[in-house]
């Protein structure tokens, strides 16, 4: 573990608990400050993988020692800026996800992501900081013929793909310009446990079922996503941040592709297995923004960080289904 102080933007959501979980198994010593809004994550879900302190901005001189929770915004530079300091490493996760958040609110979507990132960015150069991990999507590229990769020229159909785009610019940028070691990767869809607040396919699918509700699926299912389970994109994640790479970005998923049709059908056949509960799959109308087809060709990440998925779909799925089964899950 080459860093001793860490801040992560949005840690107190799915990835970000999760992250913090795998760091503290590994080096408890580290010391790690907390940034979020607490839109998505709660207090409760961070208490989950450790204890912390609650700080405010004022409070902060230098390094966190343990960890520390300071709730703001990541759209307000003052926050940004505090919470930056004594820090090695920001890992950024803070973000408005989803594709139909961003057509409902393009403008939110853009404030957060674009003005947000540019603002970690900005603190991160001001405080001395020397690595930066970006946490982007597929979405930049758009409507291509997949396997995606990161030669393709981005296109995006949705304004969360363009303000994650604008992202990549700007960790290039800062990159190139200031010499800040920004790596971005761009997540296929994370699933797994402690994803209770998601709202990604995976999640409400398993809530749905749970509660003898539809899977409802938008448009006919047969949409293609790659599906990457949350332990090895953390992996990655701390791959990404161990190695001496700058100013590159990384697909981060399986290389797999697999229908919302193929989980749906696989959530539904465990579900009913192990519990009795027989789930329904009704269809929906398309969603505006949603590509067709979507799956990662990793192979720059295999090379440059030495990244290779370890967990297959169906054992994802099953410590997933665990998860959601014994209470944690449940809303």
């Amino acid at each position: 573990m080459r860093y001793k102080n860490w801040l992560i933007t949005g840690g107190a959501g799915f990835i970000g608990v999760n992250l913090i979980e795998r760091i503290l198994r590994i080096a408890p010593q580290a010391n790690i400050r907390v940034l979020d809004n607490l839109s998505v994550g709660t207090e409760e879900d961070l208490r989950g993988v450790c204890k912390f302190r609650k700080v405010k901005s004022d409070e902060i001189k230098g390094g966190s020692v343990g960890v520390e929770l300071m709730v703001g915004d990541i759209k307000d530079y003052g926050t940004a800026f505090a919470v930056s300091k004594g820090i090695d490493i920001v890992i950024h996760l803070a973000a408005n996800t989803g594709v139909a958040p961003s057509v409902d609110d393009p403008r939110a979507d853009m404030e957060t992501n674009i003005i947000g990132t540019f603002n970690m960015l900005e603190s991160a150069k001001q405080n001395g900081i020397t690595k930066f991990i970006f946490a982007s999507s597929g979405a930049p590229l758009g409507e291509v013929d997949p396997p995606i990769h990161e030669g393709k020229v981005p296109k995006p159909v949705s304004p969360y793909g363009a303000s994650k785009l604008a992202g990549e610019g700007y960790c290039c940028a800062y990159f190139r310009t200031f010499g800040l070691k920004t790596v971005s990767l761009r997540f296929g869809n994370v699933y797994g446990p402690r994803s209770k607040h998601k709202s990604s396919v995976v999640a409400k699918f398993f809530k749905s079922a749970l509660k003898g509700e539809p899977l409802e699926i938008y448009g006919d299912g047969n949409q293609t996503r790659d599906f990457i389970f949350i332990d090895d994109l953390v992996r990655a994640v701390l791959l990404a941040a161990a190695s001496e790479v700058g100013g590159e970005v990384f697909q981060i998923a399986t290389y797999k592709e697999t229908t919302v049709n193929e989980i749906a059908e696989k959530i539904k056949d465990i579900v009913e297995r192990r519990t009795g509960i027989i789930a329904r799959i009704v269809y929906g109308q398309c969603r505006a923004g949603d590509v067709r087809r979507n799956y990662s060709d990793i192979s720059k990440a295999e090379k440059m960080l030495g990244f290779k998925p370890l967990y297959d779909l169906e054992a994802g799925i099953e410590k997933t289904f665990d998860y959601f089964l014994n209470g944690t899950g449940k809303e």
